[in-house]
């Protein structure tokens, strides 16, 4: 809970930083939300003045943990709907810049795996 509310804090402070994109909640808006804060941070950074604090780059550390989980859900996501349409490993390999249909199912179950452990609070 005080890792939810971190990043709650570190969203308002690069929120600060301009305008941000449409956020309800669902996992994909939540990516591009945060991704777009990271972006702002950067382009803030490369200004000939910067703008940006020590504190503004911590806060932007913080959210790269809940960005990889949410990366990780949407890819584990898409892979399914791929698997439901009918793509074979193989395909998904390519898709993926895998070399193999067997790296992709691999990687898919380290991932299934690696999101199940967080969700039991394992990780």
């Amino acid at each position: 809970m005080a890792h939810d509310a971190q990043d709650d804090e570190a969203r308002r402070r690069l929120s600060a930083l301009g305008d941000h994109p449409v956020d309800d909640g669902a996992p994909a808006h939540r990516l591009a939300r945060d991704a777009a804060l990271l972006g702002r941070l950067l382009r803030a950074a490369d200004a000939p003045v910067p703008e940006v604090t020590a504190d503004d780059v911590g806060a932007a550390l913080s959210l790269f943990d809940d960005l990889r989980h949410q990366l990780d859900r949407l890819e584990s996501q898409v892979v399914m709907e791929a698997r439901r349409r009918g793509m074979d490993w193989r395909q998904i390999a390519g898709y993926q810049g895998l070399n193999s249909s067997q790296a992709a199912s691999q990687r898919h179950q380290r991932l299934t795996t690696r999101l199940e452990e967080i969700r039991q609070g394992v990780r």
